[in-house]
Parts: structure tokens; sequence; C-alpha cells
């Protein structure tokens, strides 16, 4: 049957129940995936311990006992320090993970019961008008 020949309520409940939901779906996934990448919270996985910024300090030629130990802490403080901010970044990241889909999924079921909504308010609407 071709479009122009179809009720134009049908067009209509189609294209709010089937083709709409998949594109509110299309746009929730790619939010998530927008904000993953956003905060590279895999990458923060991978290089957890890793200094942070690749701040690094020499350790020298020869042995000095001193310079030695001032490397090794300096270094030490520096995965430290990387490790709080990627924990920092990557609980950042999945708390707006979280709040994303708590809002995909309300944006989802407004979108669905929109119709029952508008009916309900035309309903109490009328209901004022001639009571």
């Amino acid at each position: 049957m071709s479009a122009h020949r179809q009720n134009i309520f049908l067009q209509m409940v189609f294209w709010h129940f089937f083709e709409v939901p998949k594109e509110i779906l299309k746009a929730w996934r790619n939010f998530l995936l927008f904000n993953l990448h956003y905060f590279s919270i895999p990458l923060l996985l991978k290089t957890f311990f890793s200094p942070w910024k690749r701040y690094q300090e020499y350790y020298g030629r020869g042995f000095n006992l001193g310079r030695y130990l001032e490397a090794f802490f300096a270094n030490l403080i520096f995965r430290i320090l990387g490790a709080i901010m990627r924990t920092f970044l990557i609980i950042t990241g999945l708390l707006i993970e979280v709040i994303l889909v708590i809002a995909g999924f309300l944006a989802f079921l407004g979108w669905l019961i929109l119709p029952v909504v508008l009916i309900l308010v035309l309903i109490l609407g009328f209901r004022m008008l001639f009571p």
C-alpha cells in the first residue's frame, strides 16, 4: 500500500512508535559513546599507574645513591599523582555515564507516553471548560 493511500492516523502512529524511538535510541547510544571517549575511560584504565602528564625524573649516569633515591621517589609520586587524577576522571566519567543512562531512559519513556499525556490533558481541559 502506498504512503498516499494510508490513513494519516496510522502513519502518525507508525512514525511515533516505530521510527522515532529508533532514532532516540541511536542518539542515546551516541551520547553514551561520546562520553566514554570524551573521558577516555578505557585508556585511563590501561594507563592507570603511568606517571601523570608523563612527568619523569631520570636517574642519571653512574650510581649515586642520593640521586637514585631522589629520582625513585619523584617517579613514585608522579605515578601516585597519575593514579589519583585518573581515579577522579574515571569516577567523573562514569557518574556522567549513569546520568546519561537515566536521562536517556526518561526521554525514551517520555516520548512513548506523550500521546497518553496529550489525551489526558485534553480530557482535563474539556472537563474544566464544561463542568
